[in-house]
């Protein structure tokens, strides 16, 4: 069973918006296989699933990475071939009695482990190259989360924009009505109908955004428009979020770190390969040769073999053996810079739950009530239209630090994802829910 990172249910923990301005998502009869199917049909609703499958399937990116696979496997078949045979012929004199005919075959033997060395270079490749797919799954997964999340972001501005702006419809109204009546000056009817005009300025703006996300989402799977309508949060249970120190113990397995590993074994490898060329190659000979003059047939046995005196291959060795330490340097920058990175997006991502328990708990169910005193005092006659426009100045800004600090909830996510990668393995540990639900 594949288990979600746990981040991604804390943010869909303060997904669901206030109640004032909540619309419901239609839910999709589509499932996600169907989804990723029909790829020219637009969807009415896109789960996280289905676009994650949607981009393992059609990212042309992870098409050019797999490609590496069946050459490393190329490069694996060729490592393991032997030295072709020769075939020579020699003819010595012009005359045909006293003419000699050879005919033999050179064979070279590899000495020195050369060939063992070669396969072991390209079956690291191979691994290599399979390394570079599962990082790179993991940082397109991490890039769906991101761009899913941004559309779903955009979604709940538009939702807050078309609720600003019939509130201030709203408000515009009941300026309209006092200033009939007589209660108010014009001034406050102008003022309402200019809150209203910047509403629908944000509406158009916030539009534009989720168009924008949507053709981002897209460009995941190589579509260059968007082929659904919505995004649905989805229903993830929510654990405990680990602590820096769990995560760092899972860093051993993540991708990036796993190829760092197989460039150092590939490099020792080439080493090797290096280390055995010092030891030169035999060519064995063998055939007939034919003597006219005495009118019979001899047989030729050869052996050949190079005199290292010069060439022993030093500099190639000390080259193989210098990238070789360059690789675990690296190996060590790698570790470091993820540790680096881990521990970051841990923290961002626990100061952003901080921050959304805050908004939610306190701040938005505040705000929303002084609105909704201040329109009410206004229609009644008992605050001015400034008291309104602050009281929907608080509320809108609240709004938007619940959108901001959503938004940077799930980036912080998907980063922790892009550097720990195949989180489904350590489902236990980062998502707690998971293990109740199998104990039941």
């Amino acid at each position: 069973m594949r288990f979600q990172f746990v981040p991604l249910g804390l943010a869909v923990l303060f997904l669901q918006p206030i109640s004032a301005v909540a619309q419901s998502a239609p839910v999709s009869s589509k499932t996600p296989s169907s989804i990723v199917s029909d790829m020219d049909e637009p969807a009415v609703t896109l789960s996280l699933a289905a676009a994650i499958e949607r981009a393992f399937q059609h990212n042309p990116g992870l098409r050019v990475v797999q490609r590496d696979i069946d050459i490393a496997q190329g490069q694996r078949i060729q490592a393991g071939k032997m030295p072709n045979p020769e075939v020579s012929y020699l003819r010595e004199g012009q005359q045909k009695e006293q003419r000699t005919t050879t005919v033999q075959i050179n064979q070279e033997i590899e000495l020195g482990g050369k060939r063992a060395a070669r396969i072991a270079s390209a079956e690291r490749e191979r691994d290599i190259a399979l390394a570079d797919v599962a990082s790179y799954r993991a940082g397109l997964r991490a890039d769906v989360v991101t761009a899913f999340f941004d559309v779903l972001a955009a979604q709940e501005r538009l939702t807050l924009a078309e609720a600003s702006q019939e509130l201030s419809q709203r408000a515009t109204g009941a300026a309209a009505r006092r200033v009939l009546a007589g209660k108010v000056s014009p001034v406050e009817e102008t003022r309402a109908r200019v809150a209203e005009a910047s509403t629908k300025i944000e509406l158009s703006q916030s539009a534009n955004e989720l168009a924008l996300a949507k053709q981002r989402l897209s460009a995941t799977w190589g579509s260059k428009v968007a082929s659904f309508d919505r995004v649905e949060a989805p229903s993830i249970p929510v654990g405990v979020h680990p602590t820096t120190a769990e995560l760092l113990e899972h860093l051993p397995g993540a991708p990036q770190l796993t190829r760092a590993r197989l460039e150092v074994e590939r490099q020792r490898a080439l080493s090797d390969i290096e280390r055995a060329r010092r030891i030169p190659n035999l060519t064995l000979s063998v055939g007939s040769k034919r003597d006219e003059q005495i009118g019979g047939r001899q047989t030729v046995v050869g052996l050949a073999i190079p005199l290292p005196l010069f060439d022993r291959n030093q500099g190639n060795l000390l080259s193989a053996l210098r990238r070789t330490d360059k690789a675990k340097d690296e190996l060590v920058a790698v570790e470091n810079n993820l540790s680096v990175e881990l521990a970051q997006a841990s923290l961002r991502l626990d100061s952003a739950r901080g921050e959304l328990v805050i908004l939610q708990g306190e701040i938005l169910p505040g705000a929303q009530n002084a609105y909704e005193a201040a329109t009410k005092g206004f229609e009644l006659g008992k605050f001015s239209f400034l008291d309104v426009l602050d009281a929907q100045r608080t509320l809108f800004q609240s709004k938007a630090q619940y959108i901001r600090a959503l938004a940077e909830s799930h980036r912080a996510a998907a980063d922790i994802e892009r550097v720990v990668g195949n989180v489904e393995q350590h489902g236990r540990l980062l998502n707690p829910a998971v293990q109740n639900q199998e104990q039941k």
